[in-house]
């Protein structure tokens, strides 16, 4: 079974390596590594293509500009050829080699997909958690409430994404969101929780690196409850933000 990993990336020098090399180090080997990156004006590209020969073959990638990040990773999930694809962000990696052979075991004939856990940790300290995101919490009537298990542990069936579509990029913040809401609650596919920490992220996300993104981050969450037909409203999105001040949520 071949698992399609993709990395969207943009002047991410300092970090993608980290990235890569954790890709790399997986001891299930059949890989896909999909790398697209937004016309990088920094030293990207060429980290990427010094791991080309690692990989025999295994890597591919794509250099030009898109329209966000949600349009990069369209992209990718449109150049995958593997079984499963997932995402790793280009500041994220594996929290240990074994990771996508789990993720490979607990895929069978009713599972749709697969997601596990996260954790967080600060750039200048990445050997300490700063947090736990877990998606042992999550059931499909939660979206209504914008919480989603971490996006970043993901694994889906690529003909999920051939059958249902793929990423909105009308949305700026809550793409996946939006994403997961339909795939788990109104296309109701098999999930399936795996009690294992997947990625390690550096802390400050793109929904949560300012307070207008985490408002744009809320409306979206709405407007893609609303788009999908999932009864919720303002003060439920909001809730979310209750659940993450007891550590229930990124």
């Amino acid at each position: 079974m071949k698992v399609s990993i993709i990395t969207v990336a943009y002047n991410s020098a300092e970090t993608i390596e980290k990235a890569i090399s954790s890709v790399l180090s997986q001891t299930y080997s059949d890989i896909e590594y999909i790398i697209v990156d937004g016309l990088s004006t920094d030293k990207t590209m060429e980290t990427v293509q010094s791991y080309e020969g690692k990989f025999d073959g295994r890597l591919r990638w794509n250099s030009e500009k898109d329209k966000g990040i949600y349009d990069a990773m369209n992209k990718g999930i449109r150049m995958a050829t593997g079984d499963i694809i997932g995402i790793l962000n280009s500041d994220d990696f594996f929290t240990s080699s074994n990771v996508i052979e789990r993720i490979v075991k607990e895929f069978s004939d009713d599972v749709d997909a697969v997601y596990g856990d996260v954790h967080f940790v600060k750039p200048s300290n990445p050997s300490k958690s700063v947090r736990y995101y877990s998606g042992r919490p999550f059931r499909p009537w939660m979206v209504r409430f914008g919480f989603i298990p971490p996006h970043p542990s993901l694994y889906v069936r690529r003909r999920v994404y051939e059958e249902h579509g793929l990423y909105d990029t009308s949305f700026r913040i809550s793409a996946d969101v939006e994403m997961i809401a339909r795939l788990s609650y109104v296309k109701k596919i098999p999930m399936k929780y795996i009690n294992m920490d997947f990625v390690t992220m550096l802390v400050g996300g793109e929904s949560t690196k300012s307070m207008e993104n985490r408002r744009l981050g809320t409306k979206e969450d709405l407007i893609a409850c609303q788009k999908l037909g999932i009864k919720s409203n303002i003060v439920f999105v909001h809730f979310k933000y209750f659940l993450k001040a007891f550590g229930y949520l990124q």
